[in-house]
């Protein structure tokens, strides 16, 4: 049987769990250790030295970012064999024809490796979206587009070089959902807390 001062220490550790949505801006390091002339997230963050991000978001992307201490949720959410879904809008260079989409969804040579199925969808509009801090600088005789990708593996850079490798390079990436956690209504630079619950 569980004595009470048992009871108490397993409260305590159950309690003590964070879990942490951030919109990271574009040009902001996904780390609170500092790097000169670069944004961290220290910038915007003030938590215990144990809460960590689960995965990252490269220097030049925006969007969703998960921090927690709960170890078995970053496992969880990286480790390739859950093939936990990541949801990302990116901005391409041209329009991609249905045969560059397709190759986009049954896997492309990345590295020399072929990346996982994926799903794609090309958006007939632009999303509404918070304006970059720099801007994407526009050139009126190369159309854009929009495409939304489902990855369920995280390799390094992974949407900039599946939609270089078809010929259509990303001019701007935001990540909008990490499983079932959606950016929602967070602006860039704003965080909430949530629980254990609202992930799994």
């Amino acid at each position: 049987m569980m004595n009470l001062k048992s009871q108490n220490t397993k409260f305590q550790t159950q309690i003590s769990k964070r879990y942490i949505l951030f919109y990271k801006p574009y040009a902001v390091l996904s780390q609170f250790s500092p790097e000169p002339g670069k944004q961290t997230l220290k910038d915007f963050l003030s938590l215990p030295k144990d809460i960590y991000p689960v995965g990252r978001l490269d220097y030049d992307s925006e969007g969703l970012l998960l921090l927690t201490n709960d170890n078995e949720i970053k496992t969880k959410l990286t480790d390739p064999k859950f093939e936990h879904p990541k949801t990302y809008l990116a901005q391409v260079e041209n329009i991609p024809t249905e045969k560059a989409l397709l190759q986009l969804r049954t896997g492309v040579t990345v590295e020399g490796k072929k990346t996982k199925p994926a799903d794609i969808e090309l958006l007939s509009e632009e999303p509404i979206l918070p304006p970059r801090s720099t801007p994407i600088r526009f050139r009126k005789n190369i159309l854009t587009v929009w495409i939304k990708i489902i990855l369920r593996e995280g390799r390094n850079r992974q949407v900039r070089k599946m939609t270089a490798a078809i010929g259509h390079p990303t001019l701007r990436l935001l990540r909008i959902k990490i499983g079932n956690l959606e950016i929602q209504d967070l602006q860039p630079g704003e965080w909430k807390e949530i629980t254990l619950r609202d992930i799994v």
